[in-house]
């Protein structure tokens, strides 16, 4: 078991996200969960936010679900932002609730050998402790849009 696929895969798969839910998104603009949800969205994806307590709320033009089994089958991304003890039963409900899941994600320093055999055994990517937003910049060129490689900073002499 592996922490993240290679780079090649890493952009297959973000190439191929149409509709993401993102499982323990927050409401609050300054919270990571708000800020990915909100990139995202602002890729051209269809972002359906997951959280029990702002369930009816809208969030990025959706309502707010509260499980990731009232989303609609179109979700071919679970994007977790829940401690790592909280996401086998996700994945679980996301594995018997979406019939078009392509991919699960745990955010950074979330993890779950559990949940990665799930997915192993049904054929659906699982990245664990990434950030789908990073990786985008990073494997699409837009680091130096937040100031990252712009080579105006160097540690040569």
């Amino acid at each position: 078991m592996t922490d993240t696929p290679d780079d090649a895969t890493l952009r297959r798969i973000l190439q191929a996200i149409r509709t993401v839910a993102v499982v323990g998104v927050s409401s609050n603009p300054i919270r990571p969960s708000y800020f990915v949800a909100r990139y995202l969205g602002l890729r051209g994806m269809r972002v359906i936010p997951v959280n029990p307590g702002l369930a009816g709320q809208k969030l990025f033009g959706e309502t707010v679900l509260a499980t990731v089994a009232d989303c609609p089958a179109e979700v071919d991304t679970v994007d977790i932002f829940r401690r790592s003890e909280h996401v086998l039963p996700i994945v679980t409900e996301a594995l018997e609730a979406l019939p078009n899941l392509k991919t699960v994600w745990l955010q950074i320093g979330v993890t779950s050998p559990e949940a990665e055999a799930l997915c192993a055994a049904r054929g659906v990517n699982f990245v664990q402790n990434r950030c789908p937003k990073i990786e985008y910049q990073r494997l699409f060129g837009e680091l130096r849009m937040g100031g990252f490689n712009t080579g105006m900073i160097s540690s040569k002499l």
